[in-house]
């Protein structure tokens, strides 16, 4: 008997890159990566003047100190105290609230819109199949009764007693139980 060779090391590693969910993946992240550098732009240039408005000009100098003051030296860094930067956690999140919100909005609301109308589409193509193969069916029982009822009509009619098959009848066939021999 001959064995299957199991596939190498390469080969799966070659099907699992050519997956069509790897080369989704791996587009998504590249397009990801730019859209992030997109919403960064967004809120380093646009939200964060907003907020500078009410403060500091960038969200990421918001901070408390935790133990004495904090004193800050000409570059604008803590040099005393133990400072909480919360304001750069403050503008991550907002940063990931935009980019959730662009993502939502303009990629997965219409493709959810998209694949419920082609799924809609495909169930009432389906739902018409099923209808056109009913009616063929009706039509199929139809025949059939038309042909018995046709069958029986040509057998109480002249000939019936002589033996022999009227025009597009079989007789009956040798050695076929239930017809002709008994």
């Amino acid at each position: 008997m001959s064995e299957k060779k199991e596939p190498g090391v390469w080969e799966g590693f070659k099907a699992f890159l050519m997956r069509g969910n790897v080369v989704d993946l791996a587009v998504a992240v590249v397009i990801g990566a730019a859209f992030t550098n997109i919403v960064n732009s967004v809120v380093k240039g646009v939200i964060n003047p907003l907020v500078g408005a009410f403060g500091t000009k960038d969200l990421d100098h918001y901070h408390s100190c935790l133990k004495s003051p904090c004193e800050m030296n000409a570059a604008g860094e803590v040099s005393k105290g133990i400072p909480i930067m919360w304001g750069s956690v403050l503008s991550a999140v907002l940063s990931f609230v935009i980019t959730a919100a662009v993502v939502y909005f303009l990629m997965v609301l219409p493709m959810a819109k998209y694949l419920a109308k082609v799924a809609a589409r495909r169930a009432a193509k389906e739902g018409t199949q099923e209808i056109v193969e009913l009616s063929e069916l009706e039509v199929l029982k139809e025949i059939r009764d038309a042909l018995l009822a046709q069958r029986d009509a040509g057998q109480s009619g002249p000939g019936q007693g002589s033996g022999q098959a009227g025009p597009g009848q079989d007789g009956p066939e040798q050695g076929d139980p239930g017809r002709g021999e008994r």
